[in-house]
């Protein structure tokens, strides 16, 4: 094996060429330089509000969600080129402006990140009965052994946040991000997070599409189904939102539904899968009152009986499972959860953000900071689900399995962690990736579409 002689070039390269198209989807196709701008006044000798946020933002994409790490590129050109930047921000400087103007600027990323899913015709798949999934779901974020703001017990045990997000389509587009403290419960202020995400999906989606709705059984309250209906009755012209929530059992005997099953008022369809196991399907319509709030509405169940475990052992007293979802729809119970059962897949989005995105622990101690944190991680999750879905699924992409959409990790491995070299001629910039770089036809692709506006 031959040994390398080590040196340094004089020439301006790149690990991180990808930042040409995020700086290109922020500028073409989203009002956040403008937005910014209008937070406050900045001196003409001080960095603009533009470059802060952009500058975060381009550092999230990198997987760098801690302040210090923007020290690294004060003096990158290409840095400063992809992102049309006047300025990079200090360490300092960076997170003394995103406390200062917190609240302010989380308003101006979040309405750039609607503005970038509406202009790029971002694409909402819709699942096999024609209705567009939103799925909303908390997912507690591990900052224990700290003393940040709003940092308490989670209800997974461990202490931390529990933001609540909402996603969009199978492509899992990110629509709404709440940071929330971690002992809060999490049906607390879903009502108008409902209402929000809702208003937000109806801009996004054309009037005859139709939605469903899913939410866990932590969020079984019939407040969240009368924010459905009352949406419904204020677009009537528009397709409906239908509802897939997961029933809260609470105090109810699984005995009890077993014995109903079998009896034949309940008209329940029964299967064997194995030996020693009978699932029973059927639906019941109840007239349920929660406060101010009275609906009669439809009740998927499953009642399951096990008298013999997976492993074949016998058991001396039979296990009983119950279950239930509460919906509009009339289709038959097995395709109902089914569909549910896709809602286990916000889980995996859930994961990007806090391993892809490092965001797993939140860099400042103010709560009012980390929530536009995580908002800027949700302007950058759909740039980078964009590129991931637009490069990496088509007939150029470099080649990997079928899927219906690349992990985040993927997309920054692929197009965005990419070497090359920045040339200047004349008035003109040119980026040179080498001639090995598979990924250069799929990025020239991208960067000219993200040009039209």
């Amino acid at each position: 094996m031959r040994q390398f002689v080590i040196e340094q070039s004089a020439a301006d390269l790149t690990s991180h060429a990808g930042l040409g198209l995020i700086g290109r989807a922020l500028h073409h196709h989203t009002d956040l330089a403008d937005a910014a701008s209008a937070v406050s006044d900045v001196r003409p000798d001080a960095i603009q509000h533009r470059d802060i946020l952009a500058s975060y933002i381009a550092l999230v994409c990198l997987g760098k969600s801690d302040f210090e790490a923007v020290t690294a590129f004060r003096a990158d050109e290409f840095f400063y080129e992809a992102l049309g930047l006047r300025d990079v921000p200090s360490e300092a400087t960076l997170r003394q402006r995103l406390d200062e103007h917190a609240q302010a600027f989380r308003s101006a990323v979040d309405q750039a990140s609607e503005d970038f899913l509406r202009r790029v015709g971002a694409p909402i798949t819709p699942l096999a009965n024609g209705l567009v999934p939103l799925d909303c779901d908390v997912s507690p974020f591990d900052n224990g052994r700290t003393h940040k703001e709003g940092v308490s017990r989670t209800y997974k045990g461990c202490d931390g946040y529990a933001p609540m997000l909402a996603y969009l389509g199978q492509e899992g587009w990110c629509v709404e991000v709440e940071l929330r403290e971690g002992r809060q419960h999490c049906q607390k202020d879903t009502p108008a997070l409902l209402a929000r995400v809702l208003e937000r999906t109806r801009r996004l989606l054309p009037t005859y599409q139709g939605v469903l709705l899913r939410l866990d059984s932590g969020n079984d309250a019939l407040e969240n189904i009368a924010a459905v209906f009352a949406h419904n009755e204020q677009h009537p012209q528009a397709a409906q939102v239908h509802h897939l929530i997961k029933w809260n059992p609470r105090q109810e005997r699984p005995e009890d539904w077993l014995a109903y099953a079998e009896s034949q008022e309940s008209d329940a369809h029964w299967s064997t899968p194995r030996p020693g196991k009978r699932v029973a399907l059927f639906s019941v319509v109840e007239d349920r009152v929660d406060g101010e709030y009275e609906d009669t509405l439809r009740r998927v169940m499953r009642v399951t009986e096990r008298t013999i475990d997976q492993d074949g052992q016998a058991l001396l007293v039979p296990e009983i499972t119950l279950e239930g979802w509460w919906t509009s729809l009339w289709q038959a119970e097995a395709s109902i959860i089914s569909w549910y059962a896709e809602h286990g897949t916000s889980e995996q989005f859930h994961s990007e953000f806090k391993t892809d995105l490092d965001l797993e622990r939140f860099p400042s101690g103010k709560f009012a900071t980390n929530a536009l944190v995580l908002t800027c991680a949700q302007l950058a999750y759909n740039l980078l689900r964009w590129i991931g879905q637009e490069g990496l699924l088509g007939a150029k992409a470099p080649p990997r399995h079928r899927a219906k959409r690349r992990r985040l990790r993927t997309v920054m491995q692929e197009l965005i962690d990419l070497a090359a070299r920045l040339v200047r001629t004349g008035r003109r910039l040119k980026l040179v990736f080498g001639a090995q770089c598979p990924a250069v036809t799929i990025y020239r692709a991208l960067y000219l579409q993200l040009a039209v506006t």
